[in-house]
């Protein structure tokens, strides 16, 4: 089982490296790379004499072929390791439907001519619908990882107020990761010189669509950002154990560091590579997310370990 933990927590971490591929397809107006074809690209298995935005795009199908045929090897793993109804072989069949999906959906980009600099109200939905998936099959993928070691799934048993706030954090960050692939459309799209010409261009009403929509981003991001730490201390009272502990930490350092980020992204009209690193860094935000939940919501180890909902004064003292 070590085995399998090692290797979900590598599909995990190159899932990861093709989900910033797809995004650098995005911001360097490469997805019309391979035309309107699909799976084949321009016409052939092979292109000839490729230009660079070929290049990037049949790169990244590539990737993401690889990262299927990585997926289907997680699950035939976990039906070997895990008995039938365990937490991590569920969660390795989640990742492989999900994985399915994201295929489905980039295949639809394509065939539907919703790439390049096609600004269409579709494109953007779609964009919000695909990045809602990524971080399902992200979730999916760090669960298998996260359950092959430590057993036993959600336990969701007289833990209300702390489940209520796991699934409004992470509503909250879905709904921040939407806006935030539309804003970044708009960034592609409609680059701004200056942040006041951007910011005059996202309140004007002759603007496009994907323009004004992008200023819900800021405000969406504060708020996942206070339903984050509300959480993280959350689960610290309620179960302050060392792998509780450790979640917390990394999603409160993880917010930190992407509000940081954002902020410079705003303030230096989005660059490609500070795109990149603030997707990567939403993808870690939610990992550390579900991981945080994983651990606030696993059943109690032992017999003798509090109660998730009583407070440390409320245990009866020894002596």
């Amino acid at each position: 089982m070590r085995a399998f933990t090692k290797f979900a927590w590598a599909v995990l971490g190159y899932n990861l490296l093709v989900v910033l591929w797809g995004a650098l397809v995005r911001a360097t107006g490469s997805g019309a790379g391979c035309g309107n074809h699909w799976p084949l690209c321009n016409g052939v298995v092979l292109p000839r004499d490729p230009a660079t935005a070929t290049l990037i795009e049949f790169g990244h199908r590539l990737t993401s072929g690889l990262a299927l045929l990585l997926v289907v090897a997680l699950v035939v793993g976990a039906r070997r390791a895990f008995a039938e109804g365990h937490p991590a072989r569920r969660a390795a069949w989640a990742s492989l439907g999900l994985m399915i999906v994201e295929a489905l959906v980039g295949a639809g980009l394509v065939l539907f001519g919703w790439v390049a600099q096609d600004a269409s109200f579709a494109r953007g939905w779609v964009m919000g619908v695909h990045l809602a998936n990524t971080f399902l099959l992200l979730g999916a993928l760090a669960l298998a990882a996260d359950w092959s070691a430590h057993p036993g799934g959600f336990s969701l048993s007289g833990r209300g107020p702390l489940t209520l706030a796991a699934w409004l954090a992470a509503a909250a960050l879905l709904v921040t990761g939407v806006t935030g692939a539309v804003a970044a459309l708009g960034d592609t799209l409609f680059p701004s010189t200056s942040f006041a010409e951007g910011l005059r261009r996202e309140l004007s009403s002759e603007s496009d669509i994907l323009l004004r929509l992008r200023i819900l981003h800021p405000f969406a991001a504060i708020a996942a950002a206070a339903a984050l730490l509300g959480i993280a201390r959350m689960a610290l009272r309620l179960r302050p154990d060392d792998r509780v502990r450790r979640a917390s930490l990394a999603l409160v350092g993880l917010v930190a560091v992407q509000m940081l980020v954002g902020l410079l992204n705003v303030a230096l009209l989005a660059p490609v590579v500070l795109q990149l690193v603030h997707l990567l860094l939403a993808d870690l935000v939610w990992i550390a997310l579900v991981l945080l939940a994983a651990a606030a919501l696993a059943p109690a180890a032992t017999a003798g370990e509090r109660s998730p909902n009583r407070p440390l004064d409320a245990l009866p003292q020894g002596g």
